[in-house]
């Protein structure tokens, strides 16, 4: 870690701006190190003292854009534009992204309204064309590629129960998905010891692991992608799961479900990781699939922390693009 400065308040906002104004937040890739630690210390002081930023963003408008159903990145998002001193906008899939109208019209007509657009929808191209055409951020609330802010929160949560993230055990069972791919961004920017447990033929995209592979020596973080959960678990200081079929997968629910017993977060498994290590999940969770009651609702489970601190983590990156 090579800072973790307390501020004194809304005024220090130059002394730790990031250069991230008006840029877009795609995927954790689009961050360096440093500014992912940034936005850690941010998040850190506006969680202590939220009122000191409660007009940062009075006058500003984020359009959110909802292609799949959502709980906390939608409250998370209002939430923190209000507390911000901002505005939400909640647009829904009938906006017909593409389909009633061009990606290239949507965002050429909110760009003259809003001062930034959240986005949460299946195709990560979809996306990657709608920032190409906004002249205001674009910001990924979630595709089927990855999910960033989810990723920001998990880190911070790590950082805040472990005290550090540089040599961090992590182990992740189940789907190699968008919170995979986030989660092994983050451990190559953040020095974490990631390794990944997955049933064969449902690894994480081969180009995000040669990403990975690529960058992580520059931090000493390693990547470890493993058929067997538990070689994954073994020894982890965290040990995380996903749902076993996400949204747009329903068809492949039956069938994944038999493929990915042995993944299942029991106390067996949780058994095999170190003796504090903590249980997180990004939610919404399949109790009974890939966590039982047992380990989702035991004191070694932080899911609702990593659920609060969304709405910190992304009222850091909201100040952070738009003041």
């Amino acid at each position: 870690m090579t800072r973790s400065t307390a501020l004194s308040g809304i005024e220090d906002h130059e002394r730790l701006h990031t250069p991230l104004r008006g840029r877009d937040f795609l995927s954790m890739r689009d961050l360096t190190r440093q500014e992912v630690l940034d936005l850690f210390d941010r998040a850190r002081h506006m969680k202590a003292e939220p009122l000191k930023y409660s007009t940062a963003l009075t006058g500003q408008t984020l359009a959110m854009i909802f292609e799949k159903p959502s709980l906390r990145t939608r409250v998370s998002f209002d939430v923190g534009m209000t507390q911000l001193g901002g505005h939400a906008l909640e647009l829904s899939g009938s906006i017909g992204l593409g389909t009633r109208e061009s990606l290239s019209d949507v965002a050429h007509n909110l760009e003259r309204m809003v001062q930034a657009i959240m986005v949460r929808t299946f195709a990560h191209e979809s996306l990657e064309r709608l920032a190409e055409y906004a002249s205001v951020p674009v910001i990924n609330g979630l595709t089927d590629f990855s999910h960033p802010c989810q990723a920001l929160a998990d880190y911070l949560t790590m950082l805040e129960l472990k005290g550090r993230l540089d040599g961090l055990e992590v182990a992740y069972v189940g789907d190699g998905n968008n919170v995979a791919h986030s989660l092994m961004f983050g451990a190559a920017l953040l020095g974490c010891h990631l390794r990944v447990g997955t049933p064969e033929g449902y690894a994480p995209n081969e180009r995000v692991t040669a990403w990975v592979r690529e960058h992580a020596p520059a931090t000493g973080a390693t990547l470890t992608v493993t058929h067997a959960p538990d070689d994954a678990v073994a020894g982890a200081d965290v040990v995380y799961t996903d749902v076993w079929a996400s949204m747009g997968q329903e068809d492949e629910a039956v069938e994944r479900r038999r493929v990915f017993v042995p993944f299942q977060v029991n106390e067996r498994l949780l058994g095999r990781a170190h003796p504090d290590a903590v249980f997180m999940h990004c939610l919404p969770a399949h109790r009974g699939d890939e966590v039982t009651d047992a380990v989702i609702d035991s004191d070694r489970s932080v899911v609702f922390h990593q659920a609060e601190n969304r709405l910190h983590v992304e009222k850091a990156l909201l100040f952070a693009i738009m003041k």
